[in-house]
C-alpha cells in the first residue's frame, strides 16, 4: 500500500488577476494587492477565491513498504505545471491513498483548477467507478470515503464551526507545529525569491500532517502502541538522514517522548 499525506503552497495568480480586473500593466506585486483589496470589498476577507491561487510549492510524505519519504516535487525552478502534473502522475502510476489538512477545502480544488489551466489529464483521480469498479465506494472524490482523508474535515465530523488549525493540533500533540513561516508569509518569501524556504515549509508541514494522522490511526485502532512508535521511530530515522537544516530544526523541537 502507498499512503502520502500533501500540502501545497500558493500565490497570487497574477495573469488572471491583470485580465479579471484589467490591470496590464501594473507590476506583479501591484496586481495582488488588487486582487486582495477587491476581494476584501466583495468578501470581508483578503483570501482570494480558490481560482486565483498559483501554485508554487507542492511537497508529500510518502510512506511505501518498509520505507518513508519526504520531498518537493520537481525543481526549485519548475512551473506551475510541471507540479501539478508531477502530482496527478504519482496518483495514476501508485493509487496512493492520500492525507491531508483541509485538503478537501483548499489543496484539492486548487489542484482542479490548476490542472484545468494547464490541460492536465489525471483519469485515476477522476475515477468514480465508471471504469473501475472498486473506486464506486471508495475514491478520491467523496467526502466520506478513505481513499482521501481530510484530517481536519474527518476530526471536526464534516462540521465547519469544530475545524482547528494544523499548527495547533499538531503542538496539542507533542509535535512542532510552524517553525517561523505561515502561509500568510509565503506571497512576501516568494518576492523575495525565497522558493528554498517556501519548500521546506511545506515540506514540514506535510511531516506535521503524517504525525496527526499516525495518531489518528492510533485512536481508530489501526495502529497499536508498538505500531505507532515504530512509526514515529521511522519518521525521525528518515529526517535524521536527510541531514537538512528545516528537517533539523523540527527533529530538535519534537520531544523523544511524542
Amino acid at each position: 500500500m502507498h499512503c502520502f499525506s500533501f500540502d501545497i503552497e500558493t500565490v497570487p495568480d497574477v495573469d488572471t488577476g491583470r485580465l479579471l480586473l484589467d490591470l496590464d500593466g501594473l507590476s506583479d506585486e501591484d496586481v495582488a494587492t488588487a486582487m486582495t483589496f477587491k476581494r476584501q470589498q466583495a468578501a470581508g476577507t483578503d483570501f482570494l477565491s480558490l481560482h486565483q491561487h498559483r501554485i508554487v510549492a507542492i511537497s508529500v510524505a510518502l510512506r511505501s513498504g518498509d520505507s518513508f519519504r519526504v520531498w518537493s516535487l520537481g525543481d526549485e525552478d519548475a512551473d506551475e505545471a510541471e507540479l501539478v502534473r508531477r502530482f496527478f502522475d504519482g496518483i495514476d502510476r501508485y493509487t496512493p491513498d492520500l492525507v491531508s489538512w483541509n485538503g478537501s477545502g483548499f489543496d484539492l480544488p486548487v489542484l482542479h483548477y490548476r490542472a484545468l489551466k494547464h490541460g492536465i489529464q489525471a483519469p485515476r483521480y477522476w475515477e468514480n467507478g465508471d471504469n473501475d469498479r472498486d473506486f464506486k465506494w471508495n475514491n478520491y472524490l467523496s467526502r466520506y470515503h478513505w481513499r482521501h482523508v481530510d484530517l481536519m474535515d474527518v476530526l471536526a465530523n464534516f462540521n465547519n464551526r469544530a475545524f482547528a488549525k494544523l499548527d495547533e493540533i499538531a503542538m496539542m500533540l507533542g509535535f512542532p507545529g510552524k517553525l517561523g513561516m505561515s502561509g500568510d508569509k509565503v506571497w512576501d518569501k516568494y518576492l523575495e525569491g525565497g522558493i528554498r524556504e517556501i519548500r521546506d515549509y511545506c515540506e514540514t508541514d506535510v511531516v506535521n500532517t503524517w504525525l496527526v494522522y499516525l495518531r489518528f490511526e492510533f485512536m481508530r485502532g489501526n495502529l497499536d502502541e508498538a505500531d505507532l512508535q515504530r512509526e514515529y521511530a521511522l519518521v525521525r530515522e528518515t529526517l535524521a538522514g536527510l541531514e537538512q537544516e528545516h528537517m533539523n530544526e523540527f527533529l530538535a523541537a519534537w520531544p523523544a517522548a511524542n
